[in-house]
């Protein structure tokens, strides 16, 4: 290979180390062309690609890119799958069903998300469920627990609520069933206003007519007229 030809896959290499926190390194060795394609196929559909590289440009991609921990996994025949926006998960099953199916594809390791992981990991990795699957979990564990909490804050208001509703029902059907209270007669707030003129004029015509009392002079004059009266008839009838 030509040195142009090596700066070439040595800047591709870089990029897309840079461009992949997480990767999954095997060894292919032992596996046809064939097989190879299909491995590549099928992870293109979970947004990895796998690419076989050679481990000392790859070894000088990875001192350039900053990632000195993928160093110690490339040793023997290195095949690589870079995750770029992929299903990790996907990727690390497709991976181990290639091993298991074949007796020839091994697992080196790799890194998840900047971190190293070791063959082991990568397997622990392939067994748990689809990323939409574990998505859905951990967001029913999530929400579960907060359903609850917004339960027993809006229980009481429920509870209010409902009492309002039957305090305002009772008071609307007894409001319903009550008798009307007769509206105030006008003519009989007047009777008192008209009855009071009448009891004055009474008791004015009264006082009108009652004879004023003899004073104790008058009595005295009648007393003298009588007793002259009698003396006068007296003389008369000696």
């Amino acid at each position: 290979m030509l040195k142009r030809d090596k700066e070439r896959v040595v800047a591709e290499l870089v990029e897309r180390l840079r461009a992949s926190d997480t990767l999954i390194v095997a060894d292919y060795r032992g596996l046809t062309m064939s097989e190879i394609d299909g491995v590549r196929t099928e992870l293109l559909k979970h947004g990895a690609r796998f690419s076989v590289v050679k481990n000392t440009l790859t070894k000088r991609a990875a001192e350039q890119a900053g990632v000195p921990s993928l160093l110690e996994l490339l040793e023997g025949p290195t095949a690589i799958a870079f995750v770029l926006e992929g299903d990790m998960v996907a990727v690390a099953k497709t991976l181990n069903d290639t091993a298991r199916q074949t007796k020839v594809l091994s697992l080196k390791g790799g890194l998840l998300q900047g971190q190293p992981v070791s063959a082991d990991e990568v397997q622990k990795l392939a067994a748990l469920p689809p990323a939409d699957v574990l998505q859905s979990q951990v967001l029913g564990a999530v929400i579960g627990p907060l359903n609850a909490i917004v339960g027993l804050f809006t229980a009481p208001l429920r509870d209010l609520v409902g009492v309002l509703d039957a305090r305002i029902s009772q008071l609307q059907e007894q409001g319903g069933t009550a008798e009307p209270e007769a509206p105030e007669d006008p003519a009989a707030a007047d009777e008192p206003a008209a009855e009071a003129p009448a009891e004055e004029a009474s008791e004015e015509s009264g006082s009108d007519a009652k004879p004023e009392a003899p004073t104790e002079e008058a009595n005295a004059a009648g007393a003298e007229g009588s007793a002259e009266e009698s003396q006068e008839g007296e003389e008369n009838g000696n």
